[in-house]
């Protein structure tokens, strides 16, 4: 059967009922479109655009509650914000360490930065502080202003100081944090200074025999944190910032030497004492606030944990 469009004749009106003009083309217009629909077999009714037509007619052909519902979810995700992280609080970070008492030492060059952790690590974790023996020291300004003279007297007093505060540390029940190791000056200052000629044969020797006398039945430290600053105007910058007077000397030359003998020294701490170490390069980061302060605070914490 022949689905074309049917054709009728028109019976004659009186000319006040006449269609108006065009008419009659719409009629045809409005059939056409309604046999295609029929020829198609389209279940929803609406022609289906053609192959070649632009993106922004077909979109028109969606109903509008589709458009209505993917504009909606597309200003979702744009206006979607992450969720701020969630602040690491101490106690939250105290819950992670062993229930076990734990000895931290801190180690690095002068002006590494030893100090300010040891007490944000204290504040952090609730550790006792065991400050480095520098501010009333007897000797420091005269060791400063004559090495030579008096290197193996300052020596000898820090490391009787440093034996006291492993002494101590033994009788405190809680976790402790000690400003600089007590190995640092056997390992690192009495090398150097013996190379560079302020320590001779003898007192090398002799303090050596005092250090090995002295550290015979003292408890060693679980952890070292040691730091690393590899440039040494970084480390003098700092130095002058805190504004020791005994530090006023300090010549960028015997910090590089010093470095020298720090590199190594992680090493020996695990391989001669058997003390478990972590280096941390403390050149960029500003651990006194914000993310860096985070991020030491994060590194320390697995340390301590593991």
């Amino acid at each position: 059967m022949d689905n074309g469009p049917m054709t009728a004749r028109t019976p004659r009106s009186p000319p006040s009922s006449a269609p108006r003009k065009g008419a009659r083309s719409s009629a045809s217009k409005v059939a056409s479109v309604a046999s295609s629909a029929k020829k198609t077999g389209s279940s929803r009714g609406s022609a289906a655009p053609p192959p070649d037509a632009p993106r922004n007619e077909v979109e028109e052909t969606k109903p509008a509650s589709s458009r209505r519902t993917r504009a909606a979810r597309n200003t979702l995700v744009e206006n979607a914000t992450p969720e701020p992280a969630k602040k690491v609080t101490s106690r939250s970070r105290r819950a992670k360490l062993p229930k076990a008492k734990l000895f931290v030492a801190m180690a690095g060059n002068i002006g590494a930065g030893k100090t300010t952790a040891a007490k944000m690590l204290s504040q952090t974790f609730g550790f006792e502080l065991f400050d480095e023996p520098v501010i009333d020291n007897r000797f420091l300004r005269d060791y400063y202003a004559d090495m030579g003279r008096w290197s193996f007297t300052l020596q000898l007093e820090f490391l009787l100081r440093r034996v006291e505060h492993h002494e101590l540390i033994h009788t405190v029940k809680k976790s402790c944090v000690q400003d600089r190791t007590l190995y640092e000056d056997p390992e690192i200052f009495a090398k150097y200074l013996h190379g560079l000629g302020h320590l001779n044969d003898a007192e090398l020797d002799l303090y050596y025999e005092y250090f090995q006398r002295l550290s015979r039945s003292i408890a060693r430290p679980d952890k070292v944190i040691c730091f690393d600053v590899p440039d040494v105007e970084v480390l003098l910058s700092r130095i002058r910032a805190r504004g020791r007077r005994e530090e006023k000397g300090i010549q960028q030359q015997f910090l590089r030497g010093l470095n020298g003998y720090y590199t190594s020294f992680p090493q020996i701490v695990q391989a001669k004492y058997g003390i478990d170490c972590l280096t941390i390069d403390v050149s960029q980061d500003d651990i006194r606030s914000g993310v860096g302060r985070e991020r030491f605070l994060d590194l320390v914490t697995d340390f301590f944990a593991r």
